[in-house]
This record gives structure tokens, sequence and C-alpha cells, in this order.
């Protein structure tokens, strides 16, 4: 059958399997594949009857729970564009998302209500505020002016017509890409259900329909989004969903749910090793599927040695929908590898004069296939060349059997607890505070997160007391947790290059010493 949206694996399902659970929480609320298809057909209706039109953009910023996925679905369904948010946004940052995008609808649950709320009055106090989007509520009592998430389902479902053309667009997602500012990927329907498939066709399979699949990677990221909700819509699972990481809580969750399939960011490894029960409580678990940041070798053996579970780990990222290799596509066990290409997708290396590096050096990896993203909101630029291929500003390298190595990155993302975080972005908060000529942010390896945040601060001045405080206090307003800085370093002068740039590769050198204990 060709499908045109995500969405069409829940009418599938429902005329299937109507009474087989699709969704439930950890709270205990269930949906049938039957409900969560009425649920997606009126939410698509009641889109249109508040004068929502295909094309045009909803914010969703909601946890792990039902209303996310029925949310979701129902735009893609009524052809409009989702725009997933981080709940744990600041005002901020959803204010100049919402203003980017265009947003003409929020649909925002109770622990980011106050967020919105302050976002749309930054957005009114700009010289030219963008229109007021719609406020629609769910958890929680709606506003004056706000509805209520029942309000989105309409009574009588108008079925809606076939998507004229996969290569609409269905979601941005905000990404840095590889200016190292955010900037929204437009990830066509195209492009999504492709990566669904690609991951599908790999042998074995990463999901049966007989599994109950753990929910707790969040499902505004892309790995939550589409390699975990898109793979359980695609083969009937059923989603356990799972709005907060709590280690042993959600180990409770895996026992009393039997889940058989457990998608996770690398840091859990370190909350979960040291339990002593560890294989017990992992009884009914047959896959662990590690994503988002790379995995130590040295922790997915420990892993297994205890658990007897195998782990599989693979390379992502937005602009890809997100899988691009697995190490259930490599041919052999290799140590260190984030597995060989999904089928459908080509990997490979250049230099710096976009070359192909031949034998096994590193080079950027370049990929090509059908899940690629369709370029950067709003105008595609940056996409793919002409050739189809997409340049991810990662280096890597190959080995003869085609299994990625992962060595560094162009870009100077960080990655916190599977988290992107954008070092410009900080250092243009921290630029912020009165007394700060000057700052540099790089990641460093963290035991619990993967990495931190550390920012190096360039006093203005003699302006150097207090100065500490003031940067922590700002961006305590400004940048959401997983994005303030762990330390702050004020330094004299930061190391910059003979045409200005900041050195941070002298900077890592320095916090790597620092490791050490041998630092000067």
């Amino acid at each position: 059958m060709q499908r045109t949206d995500i969405s069409a694996f829940v009418a599938e399902a429902a005329a299937d399997v109507p009474e087989r659970q699709a969704l439930v929480e950890s709270g205990g609320r269930t949906l049938t594949w039957a409900a969560l298809e009425d649920e997606v057909a009126r939410i698509a209706t009641g889109l249109g009857a508040q004068g929502i039109r295909a094309g045009q953009r909803v914010m969703i910023v909601v946890g792990n729970r039902i209303e996310f996925v029925t949310a979701y679905l129902g735009v893609l369904r009524a052809q409009v564009v989702a725009v997933p948010v981080n709940p744990r946004s600041t005002p901020g940052e959803v204010a100049r998302m919402i203003a980017d995008s265009g947003t003409r609808l929020v649909v925002v649950d109770d622990t980011a209500l106050s967020v919105v709320r302050a976002a749309l009055a930054e957005l009114a106090e700009l010289p030219e505020p963008p229109a007021v989007p719609i406020v629609v509520v769910t958890g929680a009592a709606p506003g004056p002016d706000e509805l209520a998430f029942e309000a989105l389902r309409a009574d009588v479902v108008r079925p809606v017509p076939p998507l004229p053309d996969p290569e609409k667009l269905a979601a941005i997602l905000y990404t840095s890409g590889t200016s190292g500012r955010p900037r929204g990927a437009m990830l066509s329907h195209r492009a999504l259900l492709a990566n669904i498939e690609q991951v599908a066709a790999v042998e074995p399979p990463m999901m049966h329909g007989d599994d109950v699949v753990l929910g707790v990677l969040p499902l505004f990221h892309v790995y939550g989004l589409n390699a975990v909700l898109g793979g359980v819509l695609r083969h009937r699972a059923r989603l356990l969903l799972v709005e907060q990481f709590e280690a042993q809580a959600v180990l409770d969750l895996i026992d009393d749910e039997a889940c058989s399939v457990v998608p996770i960011a690398p840091p859990v490894f370190t909350h979960w090793l040291p339990d002593e029960h560890l294989r017990e409580r992992l009884g009914p678990v047959r896959l662990v599927l590690s994503g988002s940041a790379p995995l130590e070798p040295e922790v997915i053996e420990q892993f297994t040695s205890i658990t007897g579970i195998p782990v599989h780990q693979g390379y992502g990222l937005t602009e890809a929908s997100p899988v691009v290799t697995s190490t259930l596509c490599s041919r052999d066990d290799h140590p260190g590898s984030v597995g060989a290409a999904l089928p459908g997708i080509e990997i490979r290396l250049v230099d710096e004069t976009w070359h192909q590096v031949e034998g096994e050096d590193p080079g950027e990896i370049q990929i090509r296939g059908a899940n690629l993203f369709s370029g950067y909101w709003p105008d595609g630029a940056d996409g793919p060349d002409a050739e189809g291929w997409y340049a991810t500003g990662d280096v890597g390298l190959l080995d003869a059997s085609g299994d990625l190595f992962l060595v560094d990155r162009v870009k100077e993302l960080v990655i916190v607890s599977g988290f992107n975080v954008y070092p410009t972005e900080v250092e243009d908060v921290i630029r912020e505070v009165d007394g700060v000529a000057d700052a540099a942010v790089i990641g460093v390896p963290d035991p619990d997160t993967g990495e931190a945040v550390v920012a190096y601060v360039v006093p203005a001045g003699a302006a150097r007391t207090h100065l500490e405080e003031a940067v922590r206090a700002h961006t305590l307003v400004r940048l959401a947790r997983f994005k303030q800085p762990s330390r702050i370093e004020v330094v004299d002068e930061l190391p910059l290059t003979v045409t200005g740039k900041v050195q941070k590769g002298r900077l890592r050198g320095i916090e790597r010493r620092r490791a050490l204990g041998i630092l000067e």
C-alpha cells in the first residue's frame, strides 16, 4: 500500500486490530488502535474548524503523553505542519521559534503553559509583533482567550483528502544544522516515511508487532518522534509513554509493563549499571537500542556481560529523520563502531576539497537517501546538493566492511543527556550580561550526562567581581536547564587564531589537563 503520511499506519491498524492496545501511559491511561484513530480523525477535522489550513504551522509543547501523539498525528493528517518543541524550553526560546515558524496554533500541556504565556507576552512587546497564535491547553484549565484540548476534537469527522504530494512539509524540528545556531530542519512526509521503512528493512528487526516499546525518549526529539513512535506505528507495537526519566521508576515500569524493546540515550547506562539486581529487573527486555550520542564500547561490554541483553547503537541526525547507521547492519562486531548504513542510505567521506576519501582515512561524513530533509526553514537553504548528498558536519572513518566510526565533529555541538546544545546560542546569551566582553563555550565529558557545558568568560575592563554569579543568574533565566553551563571560568583572554577565531581546541586541551589533574 502507498502511504502518504504517517497517520495512515493508525487507520490501517484500527481496521485490522481495533481492540489491541496502541498506547499506554505510565500513569495508567490507555488507547486502543481504534480509539487512537478516532482521536486523530477528530483532531484533524477540529484543526480545520479552528481555521488552521494545510501548510500552516502548529507548535506542540507537550511531554510524553497521549495528547502529544494524537495532536502530532492529527496535524499530519490535516496536512498541517507540526513543530514539536521541548516543554522545558525558556520563554525566549519558545518566542523565537513561534516567530520564526509563523506558528498559528500552540498545543501546550500544564508543565509548559506558563512558559508559552510568557513567550507570547514577550512577542507582544516587539515593535512589530507577529500574529497571536491560538493556544490550546491540555492538563490544566485554559485561561482567557485560550481553548481546552477538547475543543480540538470535532464532534463530526470530515474525511481529509489524500495528501497530493509526499514532498509536502510534515514537520519542522529546530536543530543546529551546520551553522551552530538553531534552525528549523524541514522534514517532508516522504523523509519521515522513508526512514521508518529503512529502519524496518533492517535484519534482524528492531521491533515486532508483539513488542512493548519503552517511550522515555522525548517525543519532541527526532529520535523519539520518528525512530521510536514511527517504528511503533509501523509495526503495531505497544508504546509505553513515560514523561520523566527516573532511573529506578523506569526499571520498575519495564518490569511491570513487560517492555521488550528499550530505546535509550547513553547517560541512562550510567544510572542503571550500579543496580545489583539489573539483570532481573530487565528480565522482559530482548533488545536495547542506544542513540543520540556515541556510547563507549566498554559500557556496552559491561552492560551486556551483566544483563545478557544485546545493545545496538547507531548514528543519526535530525536532518536524516534520523537514523543513518545501525550496528544491526554490521557484518561483524566492531567495538567502537556505530554500525553500517541502513538499506537505502549511502555514506561517503570527503576531504577539505570535497574529494572522496580513499581507504580508511577520516573525512567529513556525507549521506544520501530518501530520508533526508528538504533544507532549513523557510526557504530550503543548505539542504542536500544537486546529487542528493548532504554534508553532516561530522568526521568519521569507514572500515573495509562499511562500518562507520565517529572521529570528531566539524560543528562544535555539545550533547547533554542526548540533547543538542549549540555553543553559539549559549555564548550569545552570556554576552548579554553587563561586564562580559567575550565568551566561549565548549563541551566536556560528564559521567552522568555524557557531556556538560563549560563557559570561558572574559570580563570587560575590571568588571571581574561577581561576574560568575551574574552570568549564572542570567543563564538560569534565558536557557533551558541542559544548556546552562555546569562551570564558568572567568579568564583574562581567550586563545585566538590570527584571524580572531577562538581556538576551542586549546580550551579543550585545558579541560583535558584539568581532568587529568595536571593543570598548571
